[in-house]
């Protein structure tokens, strides 16, 4: 029979729905997803997120039935708000409380259900400092340990970054990006009782995933946001390279419109476009131009040879390509079909024509410049953004298609876990046929009105560290293999205005991290992504300390966290099955950055594509915290004598026998009639062999695992992608040609 104070606690329930739920409306516009899957009635454990102060009020308008918060006691015991958590029959909770008031807590809460009441328990323990998922605390497993009671996990999403979360550093004190605020409310399927914490939070990340497609329902798509970013800040610093070019926002869409218009009218019918210009303003202005114009820009890879350029060209429709004529001089080839000479169309520009524009884009209101002159680059945002082929470097290059959707989903979140804004500047170094160029060194400082200053080649490092010098570079991305030539080159005054460096493309060993933080006084941040993710599907971020409290975004050796909106979990390669934390198996993605598939390929496409989730390859475990660590991939595993040996572990084993920072060694697998696979080794410069395979011995690295010094081959470099990762394909061919020309070393082993 329910008690007074039980009653009490249903009435002023009722009464705070009724008087919040005007209020709230006008702050915040809530979509509930999934309620049905809280059951009418019987206990429930409801399982959320935490993201700002008002997370309890949410919930509460978006549940159907009255609900029990468990609630830090430091709030419980606040003379006035305290009193409305008392009368809602709130539960306090404090770690500082010690192990005896913890349990009694968590036995209130345990009794409330068996009455048949709804709980939810935050289960992060605290509000996230830095818009990321915290690790789930174990406490709520206690509790439904004798209640039949279903687990249902609740995400909230777009909650950060409003008035009462902590983004921008700070809580309240800010100004409300609009109101009202658009919030997702999702509830889950129910999990069973016997659910862990990893599985609770696993299951909270994948409503997330869900969640952020509507977030992306409202958004104008990229060519739009670039113009309306513009339009906010005419005169400040827009896009600028290393030739000295330099134009401000206002310049920069001019530009790009007259661009994009002049190379529609020379390709009159032509939906795709190629584009072959590394990073500069022209590369930008040309990409930018031709999605302002609903046309595709197609960035062919200026590194690649002749024939597989025009492959890509031909596989993508494209019959027209843009590029310069300074391009063509160095590479010493011309690509096949038409040519569009930047040169020649700069020049039928006048400059009064620009001066015009500029006034004119300057003067008229974005509503209209959306209607009128940008007008073709609205539609939906799941119609072909760009075709993007991958680097390669385990085959023939595939074309990926990826929408103006999955470019957003990776625009907004990176800009929720990493600060940046007007004030930044992006130091664009990543060609733009690479996804993370493309993505993230070309829209995403167009989107978030940032300026972006771009220089054509990344090995070029005296010159990248002027340009961040000149034009105080906020912002660096880059490969591993770019760090260490930056660290012999460039002065540490040159990077003194970064506040980030993000690192991908392949493995940040620990020992770089470490020494480029102690040259230049800032950690890299590694971040893990394929072209098929749009690309980045999980970084690093700096860690958070506030105030009595510390919330960890890093952890060296790992790839860090998931972007919101995407989720990974880790699977048993031959059955499928979901495995727990730290247990190392297959990685899947699921989210709105997933590419809408493989051009005119719908095999491969079927093959990597399956229930939604992208299946990368790669070998992963997930911890407890959610950090994602990668092991390898399925492709880099030599299958000899019965047991699969990874090419990663061994590199690593050589590399710390050596000691050094810039790797010296490559490993792949060639056919053997007696073991079925050998390891073989590529390694740059003189070595002794002897002494470094005695201390990987000492090491404790399995002895099938240790390649035979026979396999060992001294080359002068290792064969490189023009993202600066190895070309695994060129390294396996070359592996077998320089194994196959010593047949009789082999006969000595």
């Amino acid at each position: 029979m329910p008690t007074p104070n039980d009653r009490s606690s249903r009435l002023t329930d009722v009464f705070v729905r009724l008087l919040l739920r005007p209020i709230i409306g006008v702050l915040y516009a809530i979509r509930v997803v999934g309620g049905e899957n809280v059951p009418s009635g019987g206990p429930v454990l409801l399982v959320s997120n935490h993201v700002s102060f008002i997370d309890a009020i949410l919930i509460l308008m978006a549940s159907r039935r009255p609900v029990r918060f468990l609630i830090l006691r430091q709030y419980y015991d606040l003379p006035v708000a305290g009193r409305l958590f008392r009368a809602l029959g709130c539960i306090p909770v404090s770690s500082v409380d010690g192990s005896k008031a913890l349990a009694e807590s968590f036995k209130k809460a345990r009794e409330r259900m068996m009455d048949g009441e709804v709980v939810c328990i935050f289960a992060e323990g605290g509000i996230s400092r830095h818009g990321q998922m915290q690790r789930f605390k174990k406490g709520f497993e206690r509790m439904v340990e004798d209640v039949d009671a279903p687990i249902v996990p609740v995400h909230l999403d777009e909650v950060w970054g409003s008035v009462f979360s902590f983004s921008g550093g700070k809580i309240l004190f800010k100004r409300p990006r609009r109101v009202p605020y658009r919030v997702t409310v999702s509830f889950g399927g129910p999990l069973k009782s016997s659910s862990t914490a990893f599985e609770a939070r696993q299951a909270v990340l994948e409503l997330a995933a869900e969640a952020f497609r509507h977030r992306l329902a409202g958004s104008l798509p990229p060519p739009l946001m670039f113009a309306r970013q513009a339009k906010k800040r005419l005169w400040r610093a827009g896009l600028s390279d290393s030739s000295g070019t330099r134009l401000s926002a206002l310049a920069a869409l001019a530009g790009a419109h007259l661009l994009g218009r002049a190379i529609e009218r020379a390709t009159p019918g032509e939906e795709r476009v190629a584009v072959l210009v590394p990073p500069s303003v022209p590369g930008a202005l040309s990409n930018l131009g031709l999605s302002l114009r609903g046309r595709v820009p197609i960035n062919l890879n200026y590194t690649a040879s002749k024939d597989v350029v025009d492959a890509c060209a031909a596989k993508a429709g494209v019959r027209t390509v843009v590029t310069s004529r300074k391009v063509v001089e160095k590479l010493g080839w011309e690509p096949g079909g038409r040519k569009i000479y930047l040169e020649d169309l700069a020049a039928a520009i006048s400059p009064a024509e620009k001066a015009l524009t500029a006034l004119a884009f300057a003067l008229t209101p974005s509503f209209v410049l959306e209607r009128t002159a940008f007008a073709k680059a609205r539609g939906p945002l799941d119609r072909l953004a760009t075709v993007m082929f991958t680097s390669g470097s385990t085959g023939t290059p595939k074309g990926v298609m990826l929408t103006h959707s999955n470019v957003l989903a990776n625009i907004h979140a990176v800009a929720q876990v990493i600060r940046l804004g007007p004030e930044d500047c992006m130091l664009g170094v990543l060609p733009f046929f690479h996804s993370f160029g493309f993505t993230v060194t070309l829209w995403l400082p167009a989107c978030l009105g940032m300026e972006a200053a771009y220089h054509s080649t990344p090995l070029d490092a005296r010159a990248v560290g002027s340009l961040a010098e000149k034009r105080k570079a906020t912002i660096l991305l880059g490969t591993p293999t770019f760090l260490l030539t930056w660290m012999r080159r460039v002065e540490p005054e040159k990077f003194k205005t970064l506040r980030y460096v993000v690192a991908g493309a392949e493995k940040l060993r620990e020992e770089v991290a470490k020494a480029f933080a102690q040259k230049y006084g800032l950690t890299p941040l590694e971040g893990y992504g394929a072209t098929e993710l749009s690309p980045v599907a999980s970084v690093n971020i700096p860690d958070i300390d506030w105030p009595g409290v510390r919330q960890a975004g890093t952890k060296l050796g790992s790839v860090g966290l998931p972007l919101p909106g995407v989720f990974m979990k880790v699977v048993d390669p031959e059955t499928g099955a979901a495995l727990g934390p730290d247990a190392p198996g297959l990685l899947l993605v699921k989210g709105p950055n997933v590419m809408k598939g493989y051009l005119d390929d719908d095999e491969k496409t079927r093959a990597v594509i399956r229930d939604g989730y992208y299946v990368t390859g790669d070998v992963a475990r997930i911890d407890e915290d959610g950090f994602v660590t990668l092991t390898d991939r399925l492709s880099r595993f030599s299958k000899v004598g019965g047991e699969m040996v990874p090419h990663v572990k061994v590199e690593e084993s050589l590399q710390d026998a050596v000691g050094e920072l810039d790797p010296a060694f490559a490993v792949s697998g060639v056919p053997d009639d007696r073991r079925g696979e050998r390891l073989v080794v590529l390694y740059k410069g003189d070595r002794r062999l002897d002494a470094i395979l005695k201390k990987v011995r000492e090491s404790g690295l399995p002895k099938l695992w240790i390649p035979d010094k026979t396999s060992f081959h001294k080359v002068e470099e290792f064969p490189l992608l023009g993202s600066g990762k190895v070309d695994l394909r060129r390294l396996k061919a070359e592996a077998r040609r320089l194994e196959e020309a010593v047949p009789a070393s082999r006969s000595v082993a």
